[in-house]
């Protein structure tokens, strides 16, 4: 727990996390994750000090519906990862509770092997409302494992809403997974997820799925030569695993590592990784600004009576749009 007296020694915790202190990490996140004011500043400067220990690691958001198999797919990825010498953080966003804000799935239970492992470092935090349920905070925490030395990030969404666009804004592979299932669920399919895909993968090949789950990769692959790909060093494929047996996850890391090369390769890597520091830029600013709305006594008061002018027909939304918005000024 953060101290309401008075925020964390900045340096002090720098420095814990730059030795990969587990604790000071944990910390960390929950003063990025604190709605105090003075919380807030103090998770500013401390990402800031850090910023040059960051950049490193490589980006994975993974996404799917409800059911699809994302913790069981983050535990079993996670051990192969460390098998094979890396340090991975995981990011996995819960639903919130309307009553409480707190989270609702409770993801890390799902990831036995991982949350055991040392070389693990998983954190799951409430959506909060957040648009696409991707936590408010998710990339200052990004940030803030890539400097505890974490080389893989893997953010786990909700799988619901637009979640899909927030984390391909953050991350540099996407990947979807999707269920083995007939023509029916395929014509389901969201042209937009799709579209922002790096891969598409099938879970649960084994055993009497493992027929389905190849036709279903069959559809999507023809599903995908219809569409434009998001990059034209590289073209989507569609891949076939099973979380349960571990089948096909060394093929689908090593589909990640292609992604980068190719990307590193085009130049396109650098510039996206660019675009996306601009648009957090931006999504900042916004939540600054409609947080000064919402706190600020004389700002609020006077929003309420325009709120009020709007729903009794006396003001356009268009005109009341621009009055709040000379408030800010």
């Amino acid at each position: 727990m953060i101290p309401k007296k008075a925020p964390a020694d900045i340096k002090g915790l720098a420095a814990g996390i730059r030795a990969g202190h587990r604790a000071a990490l944990a910390r960390a996140i929950t003063l990025v994750e604190s709605r105090r004011a003075d919380h807030q500043a103090a998770a500013r400067e401390l990402v800031q000090q850090l910023l040059p220990d960051t950049g490193k690691a490589i980006r994975v958001g993974i996404t799917g519906s409800p059911g699809v198999g994302k913790s069981t797919t983050v535990d079993t990825l996670g051990m192969y990862l460390i098998h094979n010498g890396h340090k991975v953080a995981v990011l996995a966003v819960d639903p919130s509770s309307a009553r409480s804000g707190g989270s609702i799935l409770g993801d890390k239970t799902r990831m036995a092997r991982l949350s055991a492992s040392d070389h693990a470092f998983i954190r799951p935090s409430p959506s909060s409302g957040t648009l696409g349920g991707v936590a408010a905070k998710t990339r200052e925490a990004m940030l803030l494992c890539e400097a505890a030395g974490f080389d893989v990030v893997l953010v786990e969404t909700v799988g619901i809403g637009q979640s899909e666009t927030a984390v391909s804004d953050m991350t540099d592979f996407f990947l979807a997974l999707m269920l083995p299932g007939g023509g029916d669920e395929l014509q389901g399919i969201k042209k937009g997820l799709v579209e922002l895909a790096d891969m598409i993968a099938i879970n649960k090949a084994d055993g009497d799925n493992l027929k389905r789950a190849n036709i279903t990769a069959a559809d999507y692959r023809g599903a995908l030569h219809i569409l434009a790909p998001r990059s034209e060093h590289w073209h989507p494929p569609v891949v076939t695993y099973s979380a349960i047996t571990g089948t096909g996850i060394a093929e689908l890391w090593q589909k990640i590592l292609d992604h980068r090369t190719a990307m590193t390769a085009s130049g396109e890597f650098a510039a996206r990784r660019r675009e996306q520091q601009v648009k957090w830029m931006w999504s900042m600013l916004e939540q600054r600004m409609l947080a000064r709305l919402r706190t600020e006594a004389s700002v609020r008061t006077r929003v309420k009576k325009i709120e009020a002018q709007v729903a009794d027909g006396h003001l356009t939304p268009a005109v009341a749009a621009e009055e709040i918005l000379e408030l800010l000024r």
